[in-house]
């Protein structure tokens, strides 16, 4: 619930807009690329959390497998990305809400949110899960109204599969792949789950499949019903089955925006705690409180960080770049799974190759100015890491 809390917030309700806009009917192969290349990640991913079940991912993986440059450039990675989509999802939540006073409800939301995750994982999962439920619900609710049109349609996309330029298909799955990415909170919370070699594995597999199968469904629906006109799953839903599910869907939108930002927050705050453990942020992000076992000062960190964000209102350049860092965290991911002993693997090395290659092949059809702005982030990461350990030292 976590994982899926994590993806099909802004994964559904933003992402799947944006690729039929660069790809039209090719965004349904390129959800399946994307869904292979995820579930290579999360299986590298698997393996790692399953071996080293401590709170980080792939920041701590990189320092043990690798070395810590680029342990520290994936932690770095994974903060800044994530902390501009946390934001992204509180205000996308408040734009739902109430339009003309986004900012001061996207603040407030963050607050709240933030203190709901002070309380203890136990409490914060029980939220969740209310949450995901209640948008899955409400998706299947859209799949089952509007799949009359598919057989209506069928005949109309299969020329227009036959006459669609394949170059759209890579770069949509790269925009696609960054949908499929709130698994990696599976794996920051490697310390607070019970049996991480047995749970950790099954629950990133089981979210990728759920959440392909899902990503197809309302895609598909939502192109046999609107075709290349593709507005949001709300206007679309309106159209086939009146107010209803359009009311339905606004709110399962609404509530998704809140899980993704409960989930980011859990994940960001414990990639904190282990950057501030190897003193890369100051020690005192590094304080566990006993009663919850939640690191209170890196939480409260990361809320404040999210919220500085959500006041700038812009978030374009941002979330076209986290594409970038996104790939970059994961193909890290990926060399880490490479370096595992034979007795440490769950499964077998090409599938970690083949998450690597494919990680590098999809950053390569990201927009060049956007991989200059993310070689320069990581530029501008590494100068902080060797001015703060020198002012450490």
């Amino acid at each position: 619930m976590l994982g899926l809390g994590s993806i099909i917030g802004t994964g559904v309700f933003v992402s799947l807009g944006i690729g039929v806009g660069i790809a039209g009917p090719m965004v349904l192969p390129a959800i399946a690329v994307a869904g292979l290349v995820a579930l290579c990640n999360g299986m590298s991913s698997a393996q790692l959390a399953a071996n080293h079940p401590v709170s980080g991912g792939t920041y701590e993986y990189g320092h043990r497998w690798l070395n810590p440059s680029l342990g520290f450039v994936a932690g770095w990675m994974f903060l800044c990305a994530k902390s501009a989509s946390a934001a992204t999802a509180a205000l996308g939540f408040a734009l739902y809400l109430a339009p003309d006073h986004s900012l001061p409800i996207a603040l407030a939301t963050v607050g709240a949110v933030t203190a709901l995750t002070l309380t203890g994982m136990q409490r914060s999962n029980m939220v969740n899960t209310l949450i995901v439920a209640a948008v899955l619900l409400s998706l299947i609710a859209f799949i089952a109204f509007g799949a009359p049109a598919i057989s209506n349609h069928s005949d109309r996309w299969q020329t227009e599969w036959d006459t669609e330029n394949l170059s759209s298909l890579l770069p949509a799955s790269a925009l696609m792949f960054v949908a499929f990415t709130g698994y990696g909170r599976i794996a920051t919370l490697g310390e607070e789950v019970a049996e991480p070699r047995r749970t950790i594995p099954r629950a990133i597999i089981a979210t990728l499949v759920i959440t392909t199968l899902l990503y197809i469904g309302v895609a598909w629906i939502a192109l046999a019903n609107a075709g290349h006109d593709f507005d949001s799953l709300t206007v679309i839903a309106e159209k086939f089955s009146g107010p209803t599910l359009g009311k339905v869907l606004t709110v399962g939108a609404a509530i998704a925006m809140i899980s993704v930002l409960l989930n980011l927050v859990l994940g960001l705050s414990r990639v904190v705690l282990a950057m501030g453990r190897r003193k890369d942020l100051p020690e005192a992000t590094a304080n566990i409180r006993e009663s919850t076992g939640v690191p209170v000062i890196a939480t409260i960190v990361v809320g404040i960080f999210i919220a500085g964000l959500a006041c700038l209102g812009d978030f374009k350049l941002t979330w076209s770049f986290s594409a970038f860092t996104v790939l970059v965290y994961y193909a890290t991911t990926n060399l880490c799974a490479i370096r595992l002993k034979p007795e440490e693997r769950l499964y077998p090395v090409w599938i970690s190759y083949a998450g690597l290659i494919a990680c590098l092949l999809l950053a390569c059809f990201v927009e060049w100015r956007v991989m200059l702005a993310g070689l320069g982030l990581i530029g501008a990461g590494l100068a902080w890491k060797a001015l703060f350990n020198r002012a450490e030292g």
